[in-house]
């Protein structure tokens, strides 16, 4: 069985949000909605650097997206079982025709701000479609989040992070296959999840 996960260089990332923007355009995603974005560690805002002068001075960025949890607490809320689990290769992913925008799945994920819920009334910033037309379509009051590019997926392609990253600080592929190229980076690279003490066994892994 597939189980795919992402490994983000902490090293090598350099907070460009070229994730973030490329998957905007991608999935033609409204105005108010964002699925990835990077996060500055230490800092009260982003690109504030952490830590001490002048000895301990840091700036470490990290990407939060879905974190395409093993035991995700959304689906395990979800009153209409619009949140699901994809048994085929662990994707964690919403059904919008189903979802009835409450936002239960929001307010169980531990991870903040890597939901949205589509405005009744979405804007988008230009007057025509962009992006991939296999995308998902945005439907008003309805709770949207990063899907790994499922889309892309089933046609055999990477997520498009993956591929846009100019600082080539992602790595993709099934967890499960000790031959993937993530297991063995991740074998190779010391690494953390983040808030893994929560219990849902996020399939996002921060390389330090």
């Amino acid at each position: 069985m597939t189980k795919y996960g992402m490994a983000v260089d902490t090293k090598r990332c350099t907070g460009c949000n070229m994730c973030s923007m490329a998957c905007r355009v991608d999935h033609n995603l409204p105005t108010e909605v964002l699925y990835s974005r990077a996060h500055t560690e230490g800092g009260d805002v982003f690109r504030q650097v952490g830590g001490t002068y002048p000895d301990q001075v840091t700036m470490k960025f990290y990407t939060l997206a879905c974190q395409h949890c093993d035991d995700p607490a959304c689906v395990e809320i979800c009153p209409t079982g619009a949140s699901q689990k994809r048994e085929e290769d662990g994707l964690v992913l919403v059904d919008g025709e189903a979802c009835i925008g409450c936002e239960s799945c929001i307010a169980a994920c531990p991870y903040e701000g890597v939901r949205t819920l589509v405005p009744q009334s979405p804007t988008y910033p230009l007057d025509f479609a962009l992006g991939d037309a296999a995308a998902a379509e945005h439907l008003p009051n309805t709770v949207e989040k990063c899907t790994f590019c499922a889309e892309r997926l089933d046609r055999g392609e990477k997520p498009l992070c993956i591929d846009i990253c100019p600082a080539y600080a992602r790595t993709f592929g099934d967890l499960d296959d000790p031959e993937s190229e993530i297991s063995k980076v991740l074998a190779a690279r010391e690494h953390e999840q983040l808030l893994a003490d929560q219990g849902t066994g996020p399939n996002v892994y921060f390389l330090k």
